[in-house]
């Protein structure tokens, strides 16, 4: 693992790069696969940002925190590069998990199963009695499939449905 340092607009002391590494070398098991980390510290005015820049083989992280202590900013940024390593490290694990047992199902069954039928809520009716014509034109006008309204003149509820050959069914319940 390759660790550059770079210091903008302030001093890099033996101290500040010895507790950089040190923390490196405590995060070194969960960066195992890391190439390159590049720490950036700078200071502007009353603030200090230190930025972490880890490059790895899959992908790289960036970890920027800004504080008005120096150690404080580093400290921050090493934690929170902690927390995205280990979170990066459990979501690909559970991706390669869910691809063996993916893999597993597949060879082991030969039966095909039902798949899981949900039931989805949908809006498309009218409290207003109307006609069949005037259900028609709603279901036409607002490009759904499927439309239930209230038969005008009685209180029966009735379902218009667009079918696959273009026309419209009609279903009355008794």
């Amino acid at each position: 693992m390759n660790v550059h340092f770079t210091a903008r607009r302030t001093d890099l002391t033996p101290e500040v790069r010895r507790y950089c590494e040190k923390r490196l070398k405590a995060l070194e098991k969960l960066l195992d696969a890391a190439l390159e980390v590049d720490i950036i510290l700078s200071t502007q005015k009353n603030t200090s940002r230190a930025e972490i820049h880890v490059l790895a083989k899959g992908a790289g992280l960036v970890v920027v925190e800004e504080t008005p202590d120096l150690f404080d900013s580093l400290n921050r940024a090493f934690d929170s590069l902690e927390k995205k390593v280990k979170k990066e490290r459990s979501k690909f694990r559970e991706r390669k998990r869910r691809k063996g047992r993916e893999r597993k199902d597949l060879g082991l069954e030969t039966e095909t199963e039902e798949p899981v039928r949900r039931i989805v809520q949908s809006p498309h009716y009218s409290l207003k009695p109307m006609t069949v014509e005037e259900a028609a034109v709603q279901l036409d006008m607002k490009n759904r499939e499927v439309f239930v309204f209230r038969k005008q003149g009685s209180e029966k509820w009735a379902v218009i449905f667009r079918r696959k050959d273009g026309h419209f069914g009609l279903v009355e319940p008794d």
